[in-house]
């Protein structure tokens, strides 16, 4: 029997509450292919839905077909500062296993503020 030889890629994910952003890169870093929700809808409050991430995701699926990859790496990233990641990383992730995707293994990437620069206001805060 033959060997077949896998093609790994990463799926980074920028999920925040206004828009989903999908990126293919290589192992290198290198990217191949890039979607968007604002690619997908028209309507800015549609950007963030879990409907259109799944539209995203197969926008990503062909991308990766074309490349031959057939197991990712998928990172997932939300918005510094934010409370969690938005609701398209999840959809995307799923509708990737749906279609066949092999996922190598899943992070959160997000970014965390620690301390940072001193807030506006003053002593006292900041009055209307």
């Amino acid at each position: 029997m033959a060997k077949v030889e896998e093609n790994v890629g990463i799926v980074n994910v920028y999920a925040s509450f206004n828009n989903t952003i999908a990126t293919v890169t290589d192992l290198a870093g290198n990217t191949i292919g890039r979607t968007s929700g604002g690619q997908i809808t028209k309507h800015d409050r549609m950007r963030a839905n879990p409907t259109i991430a799944m539209f995203i995701a197969k926008k990503i699926i062909e991308i990766c077909r074309d490349y031959k990859i057939t197991s990712v790496y998928v990172r997932m990233k939300g918005q510094t500062g934010e409370t969690g990641i938005g609701p398209g990383a999840g959809a995307i992730t799923r509708t990737l296993t749906k279609e066949g995707m092999k996922i190598l293994s899943m992070a959160e990437t997000t970014c965390v503020p620690r301390g940072g620069p001193k807030k506006q206001g003053g002593r006292r805060g900041r009055r209307p």
